[in-house]
């Protein structure tokens, strides 16, 4: 309280009470490494997106395009390729083998090619086993198991829709020159991915202890993991010859 020159008492207020200056950095510091953080995260999220939508949606976009540009290579080697003996066209060729119908899973067709690689699937096509055990064409004739494999998720995801396939369902394989038409007879729903026994030329997991014409559908699950494989079998019940105009069996009618 200090004196006026009229006599008065003039109030002085105390000096504001201040915080720590060292308080404050500290705060400071942490409020700024949650920003960080939080950028960090927000940055990963991005990122993650990113890598789902290439992986479940790009790669299929690409390898539909692969796939159609060897699928139409396919169809029109076989418009033209015709040397007038009357034998079957070479089928086992790096272009494709044949294509793949499966009403029950896609209304699509499926290019066949060699191998199981993931150079070969990541094109969107399905490929027959050469490794561990080697898969028997239908085209030979003999009998056998023609085992298949292809992507369920990404890079065209062809056997995406595996589990909806039942019993009794068709599965059809296209050639130049026939159309071989198989019933689904059993389904595996999970199993390890090192059980190399499904491929068997007499798939006994799939409860057939006799020598056959069989085919079989392998691919990952559950859907968007590899951790186990799906697996269908069918077995031959006829083969048709392809007509002019190519009509196709009455199982792809309709």
């Amino acid at each position: 309280m200090a004196a006026t020159t009229d006599g008065t008492e003039e109030h002085t207020a105390a000096p504001a009470s201040r915080r720590p200056p060292a308080r404050r950095r500290g705060m400071g510091r942490i409020a700024m490494a949650v920003s960080v953080f939080g950028e960090l995260l927000i940055t990963a999220g991005l990122v993650l997106g990113l890598f789902v939508v290439y992986s479940l949606w790009w790669t299929n976009v690409l390898a539909d395009r692969a796939a159609d540009k060897q699928a139409d290579k396919v169809r029109d080697i076989w418009a033209h390729q015709d040397d007038g003996s009357g034998r079957p066209a070479t089928f086992d060729s790096k272009d494709g083998i044949g294509f793949l119908h499966v009403p029950a899973m896609s209304g699509d067709e499926i290019l066949v090619e060699k191998g199981t690689t993931s150079k070969i699937l990541n094109d969107g096509v399905a490929g027959y086993y050469t490794d561990p055990v080697k898969a028997t064409l239908p085209t030979s004739g003999k009998k056998g198991n023609f085992s298949l494999a292809a992507h369920r998720d990404g890079h065209g995801a062809e056997f995406h829709n595996i589990h909806k396939i039942e019993k009794g369902d068709p599965i059809v394989f296209e050639t130049k020159d026939k159309w071989y038409v198989y019933k689904v007879y059993a389904l595996l729903p999970e199993t390890s991915k090192y059980n190399v026994k499904v491929l068997s030329a007499i798939p006994k997991e799939s409860g057939k202890t006799k020598a056959g014409h069989y085919i079989t559908l392998t691919t990952c699950t559950p859907v968007y993991t590899s951790r186990y494989r799906y697996i269908v079998w069918g077995e031959l019940e006829r083969v048709e010859k392809v007509d002019k105009e190519r009509t196709p069996p009455e199982e792809l009618r309709g």
